[in-house]
Parts: C-alpha cells; sequence; structure tokens
C-alpha cells in the first residue's frame, strides 16, 4: 500500500538561510534536498509527498515558496500576524499551493493563534482554498481549539499528534489527550500523525512507546481526519525515516484495511486535492 508523506522538509543550504540551523551540527546542518530524500525513502512504501517549510528568512519566503511549488504540493511559511498577509499570498499564489504554516511555539507568545489579526487572516486562508497547518505546544491545544472554532471555513492541520511527547510524565499526558480531544471535537481540524519520534530516546525507543499517542489521536480524530508525515529530516535526531515508516507501519497493522487506506494515502489525497491512485 502507499503512503502519502503529508511533512518533508527540503533544504539547499546553498541557496537559503535558515538561521536556526545554522551552529545546530549534524544531522540537521546539511543538505536535504530531493536527493537526499530519495536515498531516504528507500525500502519505504512512500510514493508521493507533500513539502513543508523550513523557516527561511522572512525575506526568501517568496523564494522558498517558489521552489517549493515548483517541486509538487506544497505548504509554505507566512505569518498571519503580517498586516500584509494578502499580499504575500498574491505573490505566491500557485496551483500547487495547498497552505501556509506559521510555528507558533518558540519564540512565539502563547494565544498568538487566536490574536485578532491572526484570526482574520485564517479567514482569508479559508477564502483561498487554503489550509493552514497548527504547530503548537501542548498546552495551548485550547487555543487551537478556539481558532478552529471562531474560523469554521477554514481547514486546519494539527501537526506532530499536537506535539504529543513520548516520555511525558503521566500529568502531562493527560493533559495532552484532553487537549487533543478539544481539537478533534472541530469539525475543521485534520490531525498529523507526524514528528512524535523526536521525542523518543535514540537508540532506546520501539513501536510500543509511540503507539499510545498514534491511537490516541486516532480515537480522537476518526478514521477521515488523519493523515501520515515523516518530519524528514528532523525526525533523524531520533532514527532513520525508514525506521520510523516501519514503527508506523507496525503500529497501524491492525487498523481495518478501509481506515488503513485512508490513513495512508485517501485522506491525503481527498484533503490536499491529489490525483487519486488507480
Amino acid at each position: 500500500m502507499e503512503l502519502i508523506d503529508c511533512h518533508q522538509h527540503l533544504w539547499d543550504l546553498t541557496r537559503f538561510d535558515l538561521p536556526w540551523v545554522k551552529g545546530i551540527g549534524l544531522p540537521l546542518e546539511a543538505q536535504h534536498t530531493p536527493i537526499e530524500y530519495q536515498e531516504a525513502i528507500s525500502g519505504t512504501p512512500i510514493g508521493r509527498r507533500v513539502y513543508m517549510e523550513v523557516d527561511v528568512t522572512p525575506e526568501q519566503r517568496v523564494l522558498e515558496a517558489a521552489y517549493a511549488c515548483d517541486l509538487g504540493p506544497a505548504v509554505v511559511g507566512a505569518d498571519p500576524a503580517s498586516q500584509t498577509f494578502s499580499k504575500h499570498l498574491d505573490q505566491i499564489a500557485h496551483a500547487n499551493l495547498k497552505g501556509v504554516r506559521q510555528v507558533l511555539h518558540g519564540g512565539n507568545p502563547e494565544a498568538r493563534i487566536i490574536e485578532s489579526r491572526f484570526i482574520q487572516n485564517l479567514e482569508v486562508l479559508g477564502e483561498r482554498n487554503l489550509s493552514f497547518d497548527i504547530c503548537i505546544r501542548p498546552g495551548e491545544l485550547n487555543h487551537a481549539a478556539m481558532a478552529a472554532r471562531r474560523v469554521p471555513g477554514t481547514t486546519f492541520i494539527l501537526d506532530h499528534c499536537g506535539n504529543g511527547d513520548v516520555q511525558a510524565t503521566e500529568s502531562d499526558r493527560a493533559k495532552w489527550m484532553k487537549g487533543i480531544e478539544m481539537v478533534a471535537a472541530e469539525p475543521n481540524v485534520w490531525c498529523k500523525i507526524s514528528g512524535i519520534i523526536v521525542t523518543a530516546k535514540r537508540g532506546a525507543w520501539s513501536p510500543d512507546d509511540l503507539a499510545p499517542i498514534i491511537s490516541h489521536c486516532l480515537d480522537a480524530f476518526g478514521p477521515d481526519r488523519v493523515i501520515f508525515g515523516s518530519d524528514w529530516p528532523v525526525c533523524t535526531l531520533t532514527d532513520s525515516l525508514k525506521a520510523w515508516v516501519d514503527a508506523f507501519t507496525q503500529i497501524t497493522g491492525t487498523l481495518p484495511d478501509d481506515d488503513r487506506e485512508k490513513l495512508w494515502f485517501r485522506n491525503a489525497e481527498r484533503l490536499y486535492g491529489l490525483a487519486v491512485a488507480e
């Protein structure tokens, strides 16, 4: 069965400036182009992919969008808090543009996603049939739910299982589970099964460590609003892309065939308007 990778990063450090990568060392401070990606997916069922923005400097966002959309379906960087958001969308318009993302953790203030201008620009995305990827701290999942409720005409995609932590304490896990349920209650939000492997212990993890997070997301969102993303090359901080895909394959192997097809590729085709596989 084909697997569509809905969260794949690419960066060419000879043409794009990624300040967050500088000084971070290997494996991330290196070239990660389509060539390296093809090598990484060797031996996996990944057949198609959707580019995910890589936080280039704001001055290079238009260039990144052109680069990504020339490669295929893409979610690119843009800031809905910007006064020039609509103008930026005009500049990057392309048939392969599927949505935008602005990472909301790190240096960004809490609750930014529910600020008035942010909400107004999220509405603009829905009007243009573009989605918004939510990459947010687990403690702010309630804000993600509020934003989705206020902008019902826009499709939201929750990255990395709401940044669920494989090694979270029992208390933190319970809070995350409640947050996931709040977000999943909004019908315009989808969940991307991605990213969680980076929270596991390198060299000392197993599929059983990831399974509870994946299972809770599948239960909360149901079979029709879930997709897969490798988060390559960030996933290699813990293990290879193949090891992550093998674990995902094992964890989802007991799903009914129809639900497994949806998770692996049918939902992605529907969400991003991709060609339907024969």
